[in-house]
């Protein structure tokens, strides 16, 4: 396939803030990664890329609508139990697919209300809810076979439920129905789904999350496998200052802000380096 191919992978609302915070801060410093041949969101990753991609906001803009006010903006919070089902599937299930399986059987099971209300969320957050015409590559697992999606242009589900789809975090948001079937967030399977990269030349691979843990590989592996394919990859995750300002909760919308502000300040310690990875 050949070309470039930006990753911006999952974290929640603060990831959403950190990955807007630092492809402005790059761009900035002349480094414009908007102009991927491709482009793959997951969960968080999927809004920036919905965004980034719709043509209708510049990078400056796009980091600004991260700035605004969050107090009308429901926090949600994965909670201990939440957390402790994630772990006990995980430690039960040794194969990936059938830790998603498990993982997509409580989400289905769990009351986190109105499908239709959570999609007028996402659908209120994005700018567009038409696909690009770049191409766009969104994530979500089918919550009753474990399998991935990677929804397109093509593939018959609209931009709004694709997002929400790659955006909704077991036990925390409803699963979301496209063609009949019941799809949770991509991140189930990797916080990065960066591995849909491969055969691209050059990959920069944005990871809010960057660590993994049991059948979740992190960011780091499948960098190092892209690598291993013949791509030249770019890793970036968040550095001590930018963790700190996503705080405890990934989902608080008042963490945002903080976050995207971080990720501007950030950038400028890659700029040298995206600068010559990218242009070259």
């Amino acid at each position: 396939m050949g070309g470039t191919a930006l990753v911006l992978g999952g974290g929640g609302l603060t990831g959403v803030g950190w990955e807007a915070g630092m492809l402005h801060g790059l761009a900035e410093a002349g480094v414009d990664l908007s102009t991927a041949d491709l482009v793959i969101g997951t969960s968080a990753g999927s809004v920036i890329g919905a965004q980034l991609t719709s043509g209708l906001l510049t990078l400056p803009e796009l980091y600004e609508r991260q700035l605004g006010d969050a107090s009308g903006e429901t926090p949600a919070r994965l909670g201990p139990g939440l957390l402790a089902r994630h772990a006990l599937a995980m430690l039960r299930e040794r194969e990936p697919r059938a830790y998603r399986r498990r993982v997509g059987a409580f989400a289905l099971a769990a009351d986190t209300g109105a499908e239709a209300d959570r999609r007028r969320v996402l659908a209120a957050r994005l700018v567009s809810h038409d696909w690009p015409d770049r191409r766009l590559l969104v994530t979500a697992v089918d919550a009753l076979t474990g399998e991935l999606r990677a929804f397109g242009r093509s593939d018959g589900a609209g931009l709004v439920d694709a997002v929400a789809a790659s955006c909704a975090v077991p036990g925390v948001w409803p699963p979301v129905t496209i063609g009949g079937r019941r799809f949770i967030d991509g991140g189930v399977r990797s916080a990065t789904n960066a591995d849909l990269a491969g055969g691209c030349e050059r990959v920069v691979i944005l990871a809010p999350v960057a660590a993994g843990a049991g059948v979740l590989p992190s960011a780091r592996r499948q960098a190092e496998r892209l690598r291993a394919g013949g791509a030249s990859v770019l890793l970036l995750t968040p550095d001590k200052a930018s963790r700190a300002a996503f705080g405890r909760n990934v989902l608080d919308p008042a963490r945002r802000a903080p976050a995207a502000v971080a990720g501007r300040a950030q950038s400028l310690a890659h700029a040298a380096e995206a600068a010559g990875f990218w242009t070259r």
